[in-house]
């Protein structure tokens, strides 16, 4: 019960200097803190207790924000130079865009086209005044 009253809100910033271990350790004491603050409830606890809800919930949310946008970015380090990445890391668009040719594709010709081109140029004319 020594931790109820010590925990304060917790600064996004403060945390993502905190390493993986850290979060998680920090993550267990806010857990264990809403529990006790819940049984607070229950039992009919002061209303500072009961005001610190809020509070210890909007924590554990920042403490996980934190924790997964780490876990995202290592990630993205890690298939930095990879052709295939994770589907969560390659960019969402739409589903027609994803599927759509490269602009090196699109702008390919054919044999045929490339011959074409080259016999018949486009001609040059210029209007006598």
């Amino acid at each position: 019960d020594r931790t109820l009253g010590t925990m304060v809100k917790v600064k996004a910033h403060e945390l993502r200097g905190k390493s993986r271990e850290e979060l998680l350790r920090q993550l267990d004491e806010l857990k264990t803190e809403l529990q006790q603050l819940r049984v607070a409830k229950v039992t009919g606890g002061a209303a500072s207790k009961l005001s610190k809800i809020k509070v210890v919930r909007k924590s554990i949310a920042r403490v996980l924000t934190v924790y997964n946008q780490n876990k995202k970015q290592a990630i993205r380090d890690k298939s930095a130079g990879e052709i295939y990445k994770p589907l969560d890391i390659r960019p969402k668009m739409t589903r027609a865009l994803r599927r759509k040719l490269t602009p090196e594709q699109a702008s390919k010709k054919t044999l045929k086209a490339i011959k074409k081109a080259k016999y018949f140029p486009q001609r040059k004319y210029a209007v006598k005044a």
